[in-house]
């Protein structure tokens, strides 16, 4: 039998924690403690008058804020939730839905795509392989043609008639023509002939285009490389252009700023279009021209330049295109106007790009033989790049384009395959379901997660 313990010699007891199943009590004094002065084992009482608590250096506890989420449904994620339970009566009905969609919607892109009429010519080593021509449209010299087929994987063309000639290039050297943004005559120029037919009348609007590979307008330090303020007509200083992100192209060696500044602007193509004219037809030219190749809303970010002309100078590969002095006998650039300058300095994000060069949206492209005139002076070489001209129409859904349309055919037809497979091994050898009844989020009962260790020391559960 266990001795009962005095309540008045125990008035201070502790439990012990040693075996959870019993409970030992001992005093909290011992007999000396208890004979003379006692000592407090946890905590010391103050008293607000003693001269410990009147001291006005000490400073008080602060109480640890405690860092445990309010209990909340929001802060315990107990909110409601849609969760969906994929049974095969919802999934297989998807799979069909997907591909009832997606396929038609293919085929419709590929049939605006197959509508699209082009013509792409690469005239990379012209200069270099071509043979050299006259610049009379029949391109014959002592009655003898002068011109040469042009290598078959550099052509492609699509159009709704077959095509009967083989396209056919020329190169005539050292001429005298006059670049048109500056009016400046320039000389020594390369020209290149390209001879093609156009197989079928062509509706407008008939849109041309160079296409560059190997260019890549995406890395970091080109796209950059622009000054915002000079090209919407704030005459900037030299500091101030040296201070921005047109280095390395940002002054001259009389410390004169470019104008514009940069690598985007230094690098704009340069090679430059005359009309097509057509064979055998006393009046058969068809005039392309600049207007609206650019964006609508392109032209709000140029505006005419504050600066003088001789505070100024062309960037580098500007200098052969503008005379001697610069900007002082033609005037600046107005970048407000100039839509092949907006056009290009709208950078591409792929190393393989077309850009708008020129349209024409009145006239038809009726069918015939054409002749069309290249000044060649953008320097692809360099770079081991090409560059090409595609004469092309359009869609509702753009230029031409079949791999958007293949992809939704594939897909919609990948989704219905695998709609039947799955049906059929669904009604073959079907699958017992559980039941969803016992999921978590259908019990409503507390979890048992906030027992307390109170509860479990006393052999009580939740």
């Amino acid at each position: 039998m266990r001795r009962r313990a005095d309540p008045k010699r125990c008035r201070y007891l502790r439990r012990s924690n040693t075996n959870p199943t019993t409970t030992t009590l001992r005093p909290l004094f011992t007999r000396s403690e208890q004979r003379g002065s006692f000592t407090m084992s946890q905590t010391e009482v103050e008293h607000t008058d003693s001269i410990s608590n009147q001291d006005p250096h000490k400073e008080d506890k602060k109480k640890t804020k405690s860092r445990r989420p309010a209990n909340t449904a929001f802060r315990q994620q107990r909110l409601k939730a849609w969760q969906p339970i994929l049974t095969p009566k919802t999934v297989l009905p998807l799979f069909f839905i997907v591909g009832i969609i997606f396929a038609p919607i293919g085929g419709l892109l590929l049939y605006a795509s197959s509508q699209v009429q082009e013509l792409a010519i690469d005239y990379t080593n012209c200069i270099q392989k071509a043979p050299d021509t006259v610049l009379n449209v029949g391109g014959q010299r002592d009655g003898q043609d002068t011109l040469s087929d042009i290598p078959s994987d550099r052509v492609s063309h699509v159009f709704k008639s077959t095509t009967k000639i083989q396209p056919r290039w020329g190169k005539i050297q050292n001429q005298n023509i006059t670049y048109q943004p500056s009016k400046t005559a320039i000389n020594n120029t390369n020209v290149c002939i390209l001879q093609f037919e156009i197989p079928n009348d062509v509706k407008p609007p008939v849109l041309f285009y160079y296409r560059l590979t190997n260019f890549y307008q995406n890395h970091r330090r080109y796209v950059k490389s622009f000054d915002t303020n000079q090209l919407k007509g704030d005459a900037k200083t030299a500091s101030q252009i040296k201070s921005g992100d047109c280095d390395p192209l940002d002054v001259n060696h009389e410390n004169k700023p470019y104008y514009p500044c940069g690598l985007i602007a230094n690098s704009m193509f340069n090679d430059s279009y005359d009309g097509l004219q057509q064979l055998g037809v006393t009046d058969g030219s068809y005039e392309f021209n600049e207007e609206g190749i650019s964006w609508s809303t392109e032209g709000d970010l140029y505006k005419e330049s504050k600066y003088k002309p001789e505070d100024v100078v062309p960037p580098r590969n500007w200098v052969g295109l503008w005379p001697e002095d610069g900007y002082n006998s033609t005037g600046l650039p107005n970048l407000h106007t100039w839509e092949a300058f907006q056009v290009w300095m709208r950078t591409a994000g792929l190393p393989t790009f077309s850009k708008l060069a020129l349209r024409n949206n009145k006239d038809t492209l009726v069918k015939g033989t054409y002749r069309l005139k290249i000044h060649d002076r953008f320097p692809v070489e360099d770079y081991s790049g090409t560059k090409s001209i595609l004469i092309s129409t359009r869609t509702v859904m753009g230029g031409r384009n079949p791999f958007l349309g293949i992809a939704y055919v594939v897909v919609g037809g990948l989704c219905i395959l695998l709609g039947a497979v799955f049906t059929a091994a669904h009604l073959i050898k079907p699958r017992k379901l559980g039941d969803h009844t016992y999921l978590s989020w259908n019990n409503d009962q507390p979890s048992t997660a906030t027992t307390t260790a109170h509860n479990i020391r006393h052999g009580n559960t939740a």
